[in-house]
């Protein structure tokens, strides 16, 4: 690998946990920052060591609030400004990214947005993981590494060793996420049909597909209110499943997300901890994703492909 000299990796507050153990999986320190906060909830970024001809990789996720954007935006702009040689966006849980395209009159298309601001800041790649819609690749100008929390839930699931095993998407979208992880695990596949009343409210669900006496696990990106997740359990339960699983790369996990999880069908879910998780929830099992982000960045320092370490 590249003299350590040659790169750094710094964090942005909400992140730093993650940044720590990618830092402890690269063997380097992790680099000082100063984030300083006015009063009026303003803040101002600066690097507390010389990055001049550094490769510098900022590890910040962007899920609520929005100053972790910000910071992610100042950060990308001093070290630009204190002449860093590359400047790479780690960002673990890339957040707008539910806002992909028009699909009503009169909306933003949010991710678009945050590329382009992320752009203009002065990034010149990103590495991040599961994003809602793999076309948001497109929506950058800069190369981006595109991880998948795979990596680490497909060797959980194998360490389960559950009989009569059957993958589940909680909705049409999903589909193709989920059926990668039933070929590789070489089970069926079963899909929930959702309609929703609004945004974070699911009105109607059925199941396509036979569940009665199987081991379900469920495949997603993210959870949020945990609506359509804990309906799609307790309904799967209803229909003659045996166990009920959920895995998901994002632990958005907001509102009331929690009580609705302890109180479904669901034995445990299972997250990445690409989002910090610190409320007590017992059915919650995080898989950490440092080692694979780490890995990823030796990879970026040294020129080598990242495809080998998809393994679906």
């Amino acid at each position: 690998m590249s003299d350590n000299n040659s790169y750094m990796v710094f964090s942005g507050t909400a992140t730093k946990y993650l940044a720590e153990k990618i830092c402890q999986s690269l063997g380097c320190p992790l680099g000082q920052l100063q984030i300083t906060k006015f009063s009026d909830g303003e803040f101002a970024v600066s690097y507390e060591e010389s990055i001049r001809g550094r490769d510098v990789f900022l590890v910040q996720s962007t899920f609520p609030n929005s100053d972790n954007l910000m910071e992610l935006l100042l950060m990308i702009d001093a070290a630009k400004r204190a002449s860093a040689r590359t400047i790479n966006a780690v960002i673990p849980y890339f957040g707008w990214a539910r806002q992909d395209r028009k699909d009503k009159p009169r909306v933003s298309i949010g991710a678009k947005l945050v590329a382009d601001l992320l752009s203009v800041a002065g990034v010149n790649r990103v590495i991040t993981m599961d994003l809602h819609a793999d076309q948001i690749q497109g929506f950058f100008d800069v190369p981006v590494d595109h991880l998948y929390a795979s990596g680490v839930i497909l060797p959980y699931l194998q360490s389960l060793n559950l009989d009569n095993l059957v993958i589940a998407s909680p909705d049409v979208g999903g589909s193709k996420r989920a059926n990668t992880y039933a070929k590789f695990l070489g089970c069926p596949l079963v899909l929930c049909n959702k309609t929703r009343a609004r945004a974070n409210v699911v009105a109607t669900m059925q199941i396509i597909g036979d569940v009665a006496g199987k081991n379900v696990v469920i495949i997603d990106d993210m959870v949020d209110t945990a609506g359509t997740i804990t309906k799609a359990a307790d309904i799967m339960k209803e229909n003659g499943a045996t166990t009920v699983r959920a895995c998901a790369s994002h632990c958005v996990m907001s509102g009331p997300a929690s009580d609705r999880v302890m109180a479904s069908a669901l034995e445990e879910i299972i997250f990445t901890d690409s989002i910090p998780f610190s409320m007590n929830c017992p059915k919650v099992k995080q898989l950490s994703v440092a080692d694979m982000f780490a890995e990823a960045i030796r990879r970026v320092i040294d020129n080598k492909s990242i495809s080998d370490l998809y393994i679906a």
